[in-house]
């Protein structure tokens, strides 16, 4: 009982340390908030920003596992988050309430103990105050007695020691209309009042005594009274209160210790499947698959080049002017005048020609691919290596056979539509309908000739891929066999071998060296002057020139390329024996000069 502040200061320890650790779950879960926004926030700035179908970095599993392993680490930030919400609201709500609701518990308790010891403290004290007036009492009557007793055997007394005692009876008695200004008495007249009065005053102050005695011990039982309900039965009770109080108190505050590792337990298992992805995301690198994906993506199609031959420059030195001139009857080299006075005549195969000859590109390369940034971007996707264009044609024609699709089930809808109209004309009316079917038909038939075009141009595609893939495989492996196509007229021919028992006509180039026949007739107004070879070949296989417009070689036997191949898989060479015609493109091994 007497350790009731010791009580006041430990429960407000307790509460103390209660808030304190609301303070700190709010913390902790502010902790747990910022660190799921930084995750998002982390995960936003490194997901793609372009759409999934337009970056083709997301086929690569290294991309595709990247991209899973940051969505992994958003749900786990979602995690945190619920970590956060859970803390915030099971623990600094309900603590911070529960908390709230003990102060004033708390408060009440020590209130009613407070005014408990009042109550004692005031009956104390009106115990100690009958006491002190008891004992006063006593003392007055116990002096009083003695005087009495002094006057009644002292016949001596004095008038002050008469009138100190008559004052004495008038204030005790309340004789107060014997006024001062009434005459004093004649002492002489009444000589035994002295002793009278102070009787009469001893008897007054013993009654007194009495009185205050009878007083101080009612006051003194209650006081006991009262202090045996304090000790015994009010303040046990007040503590036991406190106690039941702390007690709970402490419980939740147990309870919510537990509760912080309960949110986390909670999202332990999503968070377990979160780091499961991610480990799944690493192990889904496929590195060989990435090498086939990028081949396929960045395949182009175009056949290989085939290999560089030694250019000897010192021929030109060495070369007689028989072999690089034009004779006449006279041996005169007028062609080469006339050359220099007219240079817009030109053989029509000359390499320089870009008058009388529409330039066919040549075919593409590994040495001659370069940056396309001035690419002009063409509807079949020409402009694309030949793999790519079947690709992303394949592409287009699956998007239209896709929407031709949608537009014949949507035709078809229409027409059942429109039969349920007029089966039963109160649903609608079957001519609203018409606008919408006349639209779905033009849809439908303008992506059948959509389909249509990309069909055409795919298979064209598909056949130069092939034809370049080929090419490419056959440089080094068995003679390839010769183009399906026949070789170009002989007509547009400069010379080949179905020509050389026509040497005569106007249309028949200089054939070579040991051809002793001149040149004097020109081919039309356009041309002037032979060409000269734009590089030179060596015939890697055999070749038996039996139809008309080709030209036989044999294996190793170099060659003068006169014209390159335009895509038909002929290329235009004149042999050194004389002759010129057309040889299969894949036969050769070509050097431009």
């Amino acid at each position: 009982m007497d350790q009731f502040e010791v009580l006041e200061r430990h429960t407000q320890w307790g509460l103390d340390l209660l808030d304190k650790y609301v303070k700190f779950v709010k913390e902790r879960a502010e902790v747990e908030q910022a660190y799921a926004k930084q995750l998002r926030s982390l995960v936003k700035k490194y997901l793609p920003k372009r759409p999934t179908k337009d970056d083709p970095e997301v086929k690569f599993s290294q991309q595709q596992s990247f991209v899973q392993l940051l969505q992994e680490v958003n749900d786990f930030a979602g995690q945190r988050e619920l970590v956060a919400e859970s803390l915030g609201v099971r623990v600094c709500l309900e603590l911070a309430k529960y908390s709230q609701e003990m102060k004033q518990e708390r408060k009440m308790h020590f209130q009613e103990g407070r005014r408990a010891q009042q109550q004692l403290e005031n009956g104390f004290k009106q115990l100690e105050n009958s006491k002190r007036k008891f004992e006063r009492d006593c003392r007055e009557a116990e002096k009083a007695a003695h005087t009495a007793e002094r006057l009644d055997q002292d016949i001596n007394a004095t008038k002050a020691d008469v009138e100190k005692v008559c004052n004495r009876v008038r204030s005790l008695t309340g004789l107060c209309r014997l006024s001062a200004a009434r005459p004093a008495p004649d002492w002489d007249l009444y000589p035994a009042v002295p002793t009278a009065q102070a009787k009469q005053q001893a008897h007054l102050r013993n009654h007194m005594a009495e009185e205050s005695k009878n007083e101080y011990a009612a006051q003194l039982q209650r006081f006991n009274r009262d202090q045996a309900h304090f000790y015994f039965s009010q303040m046990p009770q007040i503590f036991d209160k406190l106690q039941d109080m702390d007690e709970r108190r402490a419980t939740r505050l147990g309870a919510g210790y537990g509760l912080l590792s309960e949110a986390e337990l909670q999202v332990v298992p999503i968070i377990g499947k979160c780091l499961e992805g991610m480990k799944v995301a690493a192990e889904s690198v496929d590195a060989k698959n990435d090498s086939q994906i990028l081949i396929e993506l960045h395949k182009s199609g175009f056949a290989r080049p085939g290999d560089l031959e030694f250019e000897d420059f010192s021929q030109v030195m060495n070369r007689v002017p028989s072999d690089s001139s034009l004779g006449t009857p006279d041996g005169r080299p007028e062609l080469r005048a006339a050359s220099s006075r007219s240079r817009a005549k030109r053989w029509p195969f000359g390499k320089k020609n870009k008058i009388s000859k529409s330039v066919k590109p040549r075919l593409a390369s590994f040495r001659s691919l370069r940056g396309g940034r001035g690419t002009v971007v063409t509807e079949d996707f020409s402009h694309l290596p030949p793999e790519q264009q079947r690709k992303r044609l394949q592409q287009q024609l699956e998007e239209r056979n896709r929407e031709l699709q949608k537009e014949l089930d949507q035709r078809e809808a229409l027409k059942k539509m429109k039969d349920v109209y007029e089966k039963t004309p109160q649903m609608g009316d079957p001519a609203s309908l018409e606008p919408r079917i006349a639209e779905t038909l033009s849809n439908i038939e303008r992506l059948r000739l959509e389909v249509q075009k990309y069909e055409a141009w795919l298979a064209e595609a598909e056949n130069r891929v092939l034809s370049n893939r080929g090419d490419s495989l056959s440089r080094h492996t068995r003679p390839p066999d010769p183009p399906t196509t026949a070789p170009p007229d002989s007509s547009s021919s400069s010379n080949n071998s179905g020509s050389q028992d026509n040497k005569d006509s106007s249309e028949e180039p200089p054939s070579g060296e040991g051809q002793d026949a001149p040149i004097y007739t020109e081919f039309d107004e356009d041309f002037e002057e032979p060409a000269s070879p734009i590089g030179q070949c060596v015939a890697i296989y055999h070749f038996e020139g039996s139809s008309e417009g080709t030209v036989s070689m044999s294996e190793g036997e170099d060659l003068s390329l006169m014209e390159e191949d335009k895509g038909d898989g002929w290329t235009r060479v004149r042999r050194k024996e004389g002759g010129e015609g057309y040889v299969p493109t894949s036969y050769l091994r070509v050097t431009l000069n």
